[in-house]
């Protein structure tokens, strides 16, 4: 069973407080990998970037100021506003997004009627997808470097 979700959102791209722009970025859900969710940006002049992370971080983001390390999402206001701040930074780079969260919510109800959060473990034995995920992990930075 190989079944996905697929969804193309507009964000901007918060270059500085004077400066953004807007850009595609299709939202991926797959059963082979139910825990993550893939957001690849299609900057322009650029090649496309995906960038995968915690389908349940997502979700938790859209409420409340969520993440550590390299993916962080937050509500702009949660009492007032429909959008939220996505953060990626690698080393000392980030890049800052703005979105807004009705097309997250759909996406995220999308994913969820495909396999319920918090269902993912009955979906794929968990330490043969880890080897999976760490294998594709793996090819992807050799084939970067």
């Amino acid at each position: 069973m190989r079944e996905s979700v697929q969804a193309e959102v507009m964000m901007s791209f918060l270059v500085s407080e004077e400066l953004s722009f807007r850009i595609p970025v299709e939202l991926r859900y797959e059963t082979r990998d139910p825990y993550a969710v893939r957001l690849t940006f299609h900057l322009p002049g650029d090649v496309p970037v995906t960038w995968a992370f915690g389908r349940e971080l997502l979700a938790d983001g859209v409420g409340r100021a969520c993440g550590d390390g390299d993916v962080r999402i937050a509500p702009i206001d949660p009492e007032h506003s429909d959008d939220v701040l996505i953060r990626l930074q690698v080393g000392q780079d980030q890049a800052l997004f703005r979105v807004g969260i009705p097309p997250l919510l759909a996406f995220l109800d999308r994913t969820d009627k495909l396999v319920p959060l918090g269902q993912e473990r009955t979906l794929v034995d968990f330490e043969t997808h880890l080897d999976e995920a760490l294998d594709r992990i793996l090819a992807e930075e050799q084939s970067a470097g």
